[in-house]
């Protein structure tokens, strides 16, 4: 590994979230660290270099439809970062081509289906490799992933440990992050059956638990709490499993924090609605058509956008309350936050892991370091005995 071309390549740097990514990279990276741009468009990519004002990045040729490039990418590099979406479409032969080259993978991923649909694929050739395939390195999921784990710290060890997470947001979707949600509404079904097929395939604790708890529509902390099924519980899962200091009987759920009431009836009714529109193609292909490929909020809309994400953790007759806060979740933060995924694989002293991991298990309190020295908090608001 130490002897390859580029220590990061990232794919996908012309999209609206990839060159936010790029831009960060190249500001963040420090000197000698080698970064490279990968896509199928070299014009689109020599223009981002000179908007870098980065004439000393490589551009390699890439296309998410031709495995041999993604081969070549993958086994010229030590790290590679990929914002091209929706995953369920385009993102397998990339995964797979990391895998077999013991490379590391980065993605932004929301999409539960193509997380488990990757364990089951390609968790084993990772494991043999020592490839580290991690998944959900943006809003989804850090803030609930290193956000839950941080609060497991503040409570005693070796008891069981009950978390609630509640999130609170404000922003505006870009158009992939818009398509990427409407396809996976459109896939019930699938979904379902990768679910499935990762929980045959994965493997089993024996002297632990872990479980997730769909909740129910009640009052929490000043907000009413609405279950969220998103991609973050799934993961938060996962780093549970990995980690045994999440004690031995964990359980967690997930939840949306709404104000008023109404609220939360219109929410559901809207949410309905998108969903039984998704299954219908005209419809479905409408819907995605409101927001273009590579539009997104400008830099004012970003400013004013934000993201509180809340957490009550008890265990061994602690309770505590801590939070993850930041700016503009779905676009400035995210591609913080997968920027200094790359930077913590590159340059942290980290555990040894290989296969489908997470950011908790994989770098844990040395990412959290970093995105806390990038502006966004993790605190505790209060601790008490029960």
């Amino acid at each position: 590994m130490s002897e390859r071309q580029y220590d990061v390549v990232l794919l996908g740097a012309t999209g609206f979230t990839g060159a936010l990514t790029a831009a960060y990279l190249v500001k963040h990276a420090p000197p000698g660290l080698k970064l490279a741009l990968a896509g199928r468009n070299n014009a689109k990519l020599e223009k981002l270099r000179d908007d870098l004002k980065a004439p000393e990045l490589d551009l390699l040729p890439a296309d998410v439809e031709d495995p041999e490039s993604l081969r070549a990418v993958a086994e010229s590099t030590r790290i590679v970062v990929t914002t091209v979406g929706p995953y369920i479409r385009y993102g397998e032969p990339l995964v797979a081509a990391c895998a077999a080259a013991g490379t590391d993978y980065l993605d932004l991923t929301g999409e539960s289906e193509f997380v488990d649909k990757m364990y089951v694929a390609h968790h084993a050739k990772a494991v043999e490799t020592g490839a580290r395939l991690i998944h959900c390195c943006g809003f989804d999921s850090i803030p609930y992933d290193l956000g839950v784990q941080f609060t497991v710290e503040q409570l005693p060890r070796r008891v069981p440990i009950k978390v609630d997470g509640m999130i609170r947001a404000g922003g505006k979707p870009s158009g992939g992050t818009w398509e990427t949600a409407i396809t996976a509404f459109s896939r019930g079904k699938q979904n379902l059956d990768a679910h499935k097929a990762r929980r045959r395939a994965e493997e089993r604790l024996t002297d632990r638990s872990v479980k997730l708890s769909a909740g129910r529509i009640h009052r929490l902390q000043g907000f009413w709490a609405v279950p969220l099924p998103t991609v973050d519980p799934q993961i938060v899962r996962r780093s549970a499993m990995l980690l045994d200091a999440y004690g031995p009987a964990f359980t967690y759920s997930h939840y949306a924090a709404v104000k008023r009431l109404p609220m939360v009836a219109g929410g559901i009714v809207g949410m309905g609605l998108l969903v039984a529109a998704a299954q219908v193609p005209p419809a479905r292909k409408a819907l995605i058509d409101r927001i273009k490929a590579g539009d997104g909020p400008s830099p004012e809309r970003r400013a004013k956008s934000w993201f509180k994400a809340r957490f009550i953790g008890s265990g061994g007759g602690t309770r505590v309350v801590t939070e993850v806060a930041g700016g503009d979740p779905g676009y400035d933060e995210t591609a913080k936050m997968l920027g200094e995924c790359a930077l913590s694989l590159a340059l942290d002293d980290l555990p040894t892991t290989a296969g489908q991991v997470t950011t908790a298990s994989a770098m844990g309190p040395a990412l959290r370091d970093r995105l806390v020295a990038a502006g966004i908090s993790f605190r505790v608001i209060s601790t008490e005995e029960y």
